[in-house]
């Protein structure tokens, strides 16, 4: 075996003659890896008492099962109280865009993976009050107790979903894929062994905050042994429980299934259906190099590669975004990162599936057919995506996609505010292959739900154009697709629910557009069709969207359209009495609510069995809290709910129990 190093910023360093060590950092030698720089190394690195490779770029350890990764003391022994091999988070001040000192090893043997790494660690927030911190632990046989020292605080291991101060949210969780609930760290002396789980955090009254650092360190620092390669992964049976009526099923703690699990996929079968929740798989990032997902579905010209092929992929949800924690310890996010796939591979939406260290991510499949899941290829130092094209290497270059009429067309719509910051988006994606309108399977969509909590999206295009009625009080889009060919022209509908408050946030809006996942040029507007998309505020008149483009907001809604409307479809249609009011489960009361547009002020709500009784009738109900409808919870039926605004705006849904 030929073994190699080569070393950028090296200080004092020897070489051990035994087989098993090919880079030794002695006491008192400081190996420095510069940011941007790659060292490798063809065999096993040790470092000897306070000895430190100090990583800022990247180091890839490639060996034999007979090669070490250590650390030890002054006479030999190992080493675990860290600070010796460091993975540097280069700029903390601005942790969000830093780069990172990243760790590759492949071929050396979990046994012979003894030495302690030091990562150093901030990330965003992810809730306020009594919420849960997602993260990925990458590192093997670390004890659980050793999280409370390095983050600060006392995690606990009491689990009570009755207990009114929320016990709940100091614990450790970790999720469970087949049975689709969170188990939580019995005891704290015991260690992590599954490298690709997935951790929650609690944090209980604030007592857990990752990106503001301890004093006087100016980061976290996490110890422990990295992982070796990793056994595939299977993806089948995810969910594979009985989630019960509106999810108010309990898993073996006692909890509600509404009360965590969310699907933002399954917009054919609505909320609770037979297949809401199923094949859903929540993985953290194992190793400490990023992840690329990108092409974890994609087959090229016949041909894998990365060594997988989740051939039913339906969509990512990466970054965690917010976690909304209600009193009794339920939990909801918003805000996070989605990406999906057209069935030939083509991502969509938040492009750009790089996942990096300790971060989590969870996966959508189409069905429950067979499938498997190689952490072990997907490794990689850059921090963007292979393009199509390039095989797998953990540094292999990006290259530019070649375009094609009929290819997938994106628009992104990006809310700025008024300092330029982004504070929302959404998609409208058009393909030959994408369905006009709302959908009967999950089987070829790439559409995805928006949060109720989102300033703007899209509503479920009419086939004719404009929104339809039927599913605008159900759910409202992220992602929107609609076929290039039966809807050219045709308009779908962008709102901002924000534009009437005084003290409105979007301001601005930039397009963002991309064709086969690859950004066209700035100040472009037509695709490689030769046509591209459109805008129109309620208030003006049609205009081009071009790449980059920013536009001030001038009303609540705007039209959206792929390729200019014919002129008999101009006339401005009457969106500004589209309501965000919704008739939604709220699992903390076990109850359905209606949760009023913003704008509204008073409201009239009547509620009729199948039979068409009037059951529930309230006048001028306040619109400033959410109405709970009371409904008999022993009684299963379903029920038709109108609720009238002050201004004569109707939302009718169904409730199904």
């Amino acid at each position: 075996m030929r073994k190699s190093l080569f070393a950028i910023g090296l200080l004092a360093i020897s070489y051990s003659v035994q087989a098993q060590i090919l880079c030794h950092v002695d006491t008192n030698a400081n190996m420095y890896v510069s940011e941007g720089t790659l060292v490798y190394s063809g065999g096993g690195v040790q470092t000897r008492g306070n000895g430190l490779l100090d990583v800022h770029g990247n180091i890839m350890v490639v060996g034999s099962g007979t090669d070490a990764f250590k650390t030890i003391d002054a006479g030999g022994g190992d080493k675990t109280d860290g600070g010796n091999i460091v993975l540097r988070l280069n700029t903390p001040a601005t942790y969000a865009s830093s780069t990172y000192g990243q760790l590759y090893i492949d071929g050396l043997s979990q046994s012979n993976v003894t030495g302690i790494v030091s990562k150093e660690y901030l990330t965003d927030k992810q809730g306020t009050g009594n919420y849960f911190q997602q993260i990925a632990l990458p590192f093997f046989g670390k004890a659980y107790n050793s999280l409370s020292t390095e983050l600060g605080k006392t995690f606990g291991t009491v689990r009570d979903i009755q207990n009114t101060n929320n016990v709940n949210n100091d614990l450790i969780l970790q999720w469970n894929n087949l049975q689709a609930k969170s188990d939580h760290v019995t005891s704290l002396a015991s260690t992590t062994s599954n490298g690709t789980g997935y951790y929650m955090l609690g944090s209980r009254n604030n007592n857990l905050n990752l990106n503001v650092p301890p004093t006087p360190a100016s980061v976290y620092t996490l110890n422990g042994r990295p992982y070796a390669p990793l056994a595939s992964v299977s993806l089948q049976n995810g969910g594979n429980v009985y989630f019960g009526p509106n999810g108010n099923g309990a898993n073996s703690y006692g909890e509600a299934y509404n009360s965590y699990l969310q699907d933002q996929f399954d917009l054919p079968n609505g909320a609770w259906s037979p297949t809401y929740g199923k094949n859903i798989y929540q993985f953290g990032n194992p190793f400490l190099t990023n992840l690329d997902l990108s092409k974890i579905g994609f087959i090229e010209n016949g041909t894998v590669t990365d060594g997988n092929n989740v051939s039913n992929i339906m969509g990512i949800e990466y970054t965690s975004g917010n976690v909304v924690t209600l009193a009794n310890g339920y939990t909801y996010t918003t805000g996070a990162l989605t990406q999906t796939f057209n069935l030939d591979g083509t991502p969509v939406g938040d492009i750009g599936l790089l996942i990096k260290p300790m971060q989590p991510f969870i996966i959508k499949l189409r069905d429950n057919s067979a499938q498997t899941l190689n952490f072990n290829t997907l490794r990689r130092f850059k921090n963007s995506v292979r393009a199509n094209g390039t095989d797998y290497n953990v540094n292999a270059a990006r290259v530019s996609n070649k375009s094609n009429s009929a290819s997938v067309k994106q628009l992104g719509v990006i809310g700025l505010d008024a300092s330029g910051n982004e504070i929302a988006r959404t998609y409208y994606v058009v393909s030959p292959t994408a369905t006009t309108g709302h959908q009967i399977s999950i089987a070829t969509t790439v559409q995805a739900a928006a949060s109720s909590a989102s300033p703007i999206g899209t509503f479920e295009e009419a086939l004719n154009g404009g929104y339809d009625p039927n599913y605008n009080a159900k759910y409202w889009l992220y992602i929107n697709e609609a076929s290039e060919s039966n809807f050219l022209g045709k308009d779908i509908l962008l709102y901002n629910f924000d534009y009437s408050k005084p003290d409105k946030k979007i301001v601005s809006y930039k397009f963002e557009i991309r064709e086969n996942a690859e950004l066209i040029p700035a100040g472009v507007h037509n695709l490689s069709s030769g046509i591209g998309f459109f805008y129109k505020a309620s208030n003006g008149t049609v205009q081009e969207a071009k790449q980059g483009d920013v536009i001030p907001v001038s009303s609540k809604s705007y039209n959206l359209y792929y390729g200019a409307p014919d002129r008999g479809s101009l006339a401005t249609k009457e969106t500004e009495t589209l309501s965000r009011t919704m008739v939604v489960y709220n699992p903390a009361i076990s109850n359905y609510i209606v949760r009023f547009d913003p704008d509204w002020r008073k409201a009239d709500i009547e509620v009729y069995d199948m039979s068409g009784k009037l059951i529930i009738s309230k006048k001028s109900v306040d619109a400033s809290r959410d109405f709970v409808i009371e409904l008999d919870g022993s009684v299963k039926s379903s029920y038709i709910v109108k609720v009238v605004s002050d201004k004569g705006v109707i939302v009718n849904t169904k409730i199904l129990k």
